[in-house]
């Protein structure tokens, strides 16, 4: 069989872009085309194209290749099936004796050189493969672990505390001013300082839902619903579902024990991010739908705490349909949202919600990205007045947003510029969150020459190794 003319004009076009196998591949994977597709893209596979054992790749890499190069395939030595498939076939009467001494061959076959596409060379390969190699093929590459703090450790521990409480004197007054404070600091994005306070907070709500009653009691339930709530979305930050799944739980059955119809809308929604991180996403808009519905039913003269609570349902149902690409759905969660925006009248932060017409347009940005429109994203992002947003976890998490959306486009610099002024404004989001370390990695492995010193510095500083 003829040997595969290996494909230097690849190759030569990657070394002239300074970029290791692993780093086009990472560019492919995460250019518009193979957001769209889903590419998984690795070492292996452009090491099969330099080699010229895949003369012309799969349509969709196709696309995200031309849009990462910005040149025709055939110019970078790409060869069509059909051109492909008259330089290499063998003269008709070579064609049985060929074929016949297939199944004697002990090294692998080369199918590509006989015009077959990607796909079923890639497939063929797999059926070959045996023991440790099938095994590895199928779980893929090991990722780095990395070790849980201690405070969240103790959080874990008194979330799954169910003994009796030994100490019966309870300060409400001070319960709901720590209650206060850790709200606040989430919101101001000091995320190791909020959870060092929480197992001790917990625990003493704990025993003031047990210890009081009447009107006490159902006031140190709305706190415990509260405080649950804070712990839920810490912990779905950090991506510890089981835990995280756990603290919402205990903040909607706090909720209902308060009797609170405020209260209970607000557990829904941080049931329904439990719901969205598990990947429950029909689930996760139903809840929110349905919490959403039975406020509005008694919403003849809204408070703000009403219309805020209201329209933050409403906008964690539509990132929830927008996890599932329902379209028709979102379109009319949002509508609704920032119909009860516009009846707010401004950016507040109302039970805690940030709601109001900015959040709105923060929460578009959101939903174009998941639906692989960045440039959706951008325009709205242009249309947000950042400095009404009323807490830095939001204003963080727009520009996050922002930056994966400009990487999406292959504008790196701007991605860049932006998840750094993220990193200013809230220093926690980025160190102390996997998915804004993970966007850092991205970023420097895809950069172009002229943005990848400043990248690789700024991924050292934070210790994300790409």
């Amino acid at each position: 069989m003829t040997k595969p003319t290996p494909n230097a004009q690849l190759r030569t076009w990657r070394e002239e872009a300074d970029l290791t196998r692993a780093e086009m591949a990472k560019m492919i994977n995460l250019s518009e085309n193979g957001v769209k597709y889903g590419l998984a893209c690795d070492e292996e596979r452009i090491r099969r194209w330099e080699a010229g054992e895949v003369r012309w790749p799969h349509e969709p890499y196709r696309l995200a290749i031309k849009e990462v190069t910005h040149q025709d395939l055939e110019d970078l030595g790409f060869v069509p099936i059909r051109r492909a498939r008259a330089s290499s076939a063998p003269p008709p009467a070579q064609i049985p004796s060929q074929v016949a001494n297939l199944a004697n061959r002990t090294h692998p076959v080369d199918l590509a050189a006989l015009g077959e596409d990607e796909n079923d060379v890639r497939r063929r390969e797999f059926v070959g493969l045996t023991g440790a190699a099938l095994f590895n093929a199928v779980l893929g590459p090991s990722e780095s672990v990395t070790d849980t703090s201690r405070p969240i450790e103790s959080l874990a521990a008194v979330l799954v505390d169910y003994s009796p409480p030994t100490d019966s004197s309870v300060d409400l007054a001070s319960l709901a001013a720590a209650v206060t404070t850790a709200k606040q600091d989430y919101q101001a994005c000091r995320y190791s300082q909020v959870i060092i306070g929480l197992p001790t907070l917990l625990g003493a709500l704990r025993t003031a839902c047990t210890v009081l009653d009447g009107d006490a009691r159902l006031r140190a339930h709305a706190l415990s619903a509260e405080a649950h709530h804070v712990a839920a979305s810490i912990l779905l930050k950090q991506e510890d579902k089981g835990l995280a799944w756990l603290a919402a739980d205990r903040s909607v059955q706090a909720a209902h024990a308060s009797q609170s119809p405020l209260v209970i809308g607000s557990s829904a929604r941080i049931i329904t991010h439990a719901l969205m991180d598990g990947s429950h996403h029909r689930a996760a808009t139903d809840t929110a739908r349905t919490a959403a519905l039975r406020m509005d039913a008694d919403l003849s003269t809204p408070s703000p705490n009403d219309l805020s609570i209201y329209g933050s349902l409403l906008l964690r149902g539509a990132i929830a349909a927008a996890h599932s690409g329902n379209r028709h759905t979102i379109a009319e969660l949002l509508d609704e949202a920032a119909e009860a925006g516009a009846r707010l009248g401004h950016d507040g932060n109302h039970m805690w919600t940030a709601f109001g017409p900015n959040n709105v347009l923060c929460h578009r940005v959101n939903i174009a990205l998941r639906l692989g429109d960045a440039g959706m994203a951008i325009d709205y992002a242009r249309q947000v007045e950042i400095d009404k947003l009323p807490i830095n976890e939001r204003k963080a998490t727009l520009l996050l947003d922002t930056s994966r959306a400009f990487l999406m486009r292959g504008q790196h610099d701007k991605a860049l510029h932006i998840l750094r002024a993220a990193g200013d404004l809230a220093p926690e989001e980025i160190s102390g969150r996997p998915a804004a370390l993970r966007l850092v990695r991205d970023i420097l492995a895809t950069a172009p020459i002229s943005v990848r010193r400043e990248a690789r510095e700024y991924a050292e500083s934070l210790g994300a190794n790409a």
